[in-house]
């Protein structure tokens, strides 16, 4: 998989390649129409919270501000449930046919994180 560069959002910084987990020993293998997808979906939450420092910078009004924040939660749930769902397509299923233990606990423990 590649790495994710300022290229791949139309902005001066790039972000951390995606081989560079630092959460879980775990890889997910991803096709590139998946990859192109959740990496077009950050650069656009990227590119609003670069908004939302211009705003703040240029004194903007704050229900203006507020409401571009919330916005950008949208769009990182709608991320969530893009990715949550390829999880459970992919990972969840190759887990539970290959009969590895712990997967509906770490499912579960996952869900209760995202819905805090």
């Amino acid at each position: 998989m590649k790495s994710l560069t300022k290229n791949d959002c139309k902005d001066e910084q790039s972000l951390e390649s995606v081989n560079d987990c630092c959460c879980s020993k775990r890889k997910t293998q991803r096709g590139y129409d998946e990859y192109k997808n959740l990496t077009n979906r950050l650069c656009r939450i990227e590119g609003q919270i670069k908004g939302i420092k211009r705003m703040l910078e240029n004194n903007c009004y704050c229900p203006d501000i507020l409401i571009q924040v919330s916005a950008v939660n949208s769009a990182l749930n709608s991320f969530n449930k893009v990715l949550l769902a390829s999880h459970l397509r992919t990972c969840v299923i190759d887990d539970i046919k290959n009969d590895k233990e712990g997967i509906i606990d770490e499912l579960v423990a996952t869900l209760q994180k995202l819905m805090k």
